[in-house]
C-alpha cells in the first residue's frame, strides 16, 4: 500500500492513459506488421516441418530401395555361388573321369609290356634249356655211361635250370 501512496491519482491516470495510447498507436501502425511477421514465421516453421516430413519419406523410400537392391544382390550372389559350385563339381568329375581313363590306359600298356617281357623271358629260357640239354647230351655221349655219372649229369642239369630261373 505504501507504493500507492507514493503515486498520485493524476500520475496513475497519466500512466494508464499513456499505456492505452501506446497500445492504440501500436495497434494502428505496428499490430498488422507484427501479426504478419508472426504469420510469416508460423508459415516458415510449417514449411520447414513439411520439408522435414518429405525428407523422412524420401529417406524411408531410399532405405527401402537400398534394402531391396541389397536383397537382390545377395540373391544373385547366392545364385552365382551355386553355379560356380556346380561348375566346379562338373569340372572335378570330368577330371576324375579323364584321370581314370588315363590310369586304365597305363594299366593296359603295362600289362602288354609285362606280357611281352614274360614272352621274351620264356623264349630265352627255352633257348637256354635247349642249350643245356644239348650240352648235357654231348657230355653223356662223351663220357662213359655209368649210374653215378648219369646222376651227376642230371644233378648238374637241374642246378643249371635253377640258376636260370
Amino acid at each position: 500500500m505504501e507504493l500507492l501512496k507514493m503515486f498520485s491519482a493524476s500520475e496513475i491516470f497519466a500512466q494508464v492513459l499513456g499505456f492505452f495510447l501506446l497500445l492504440f498507436l501500436l495497434r494502428v501502425f505496428a499490430w498488422k506488421k507484427i501479426l504478419a511477421l508472426l504469420d510469416q514465421r508460423k508459415e516458415k516453421i510449417r514449411s520447414e516441418f513439411e520439408k522435414i516430413e518429405e525428407a523422412k519419406l524420401e529417406i524411408s523410400r531410399l532405405k527401402s530401395d537400398y534394402e531391396s537392391k541389397m536383397s537382390n544382390i545377395q540373391q544373385q550372389a547366392e545364385i552365382k555361388i551355386k553355379e560356380a559350385i556346380e561348375q566346379a563339381n562338373l569340372i572335378s568329375a570330368q577330371m576324375r573321369k579323364k584321370a581314370h581313363e588315363e590310369a586304365q590306359d597305363i594299366i593296359v600298356d603295362a600289362r602288354q609290356q609285362v606280357k611281352y617281357e614274360v614272352s621274351n623271358a620264356q623264349e630265352q629260357l627255352k633257348e637256354r634249356i635247349v642249350d643245356i640239354a644239348l650240352d648235357a647230351a654231348r657230355n653223356v655221349i662223351q663220357e662213359k655211361l655209368t649210374e653215378d655219372s648219369d646222376r651227376k649229369i642230371v644233378e648238374d642239369f637241374i642246378r643249371e635250370i635253377e640258376k636260370v630261373e
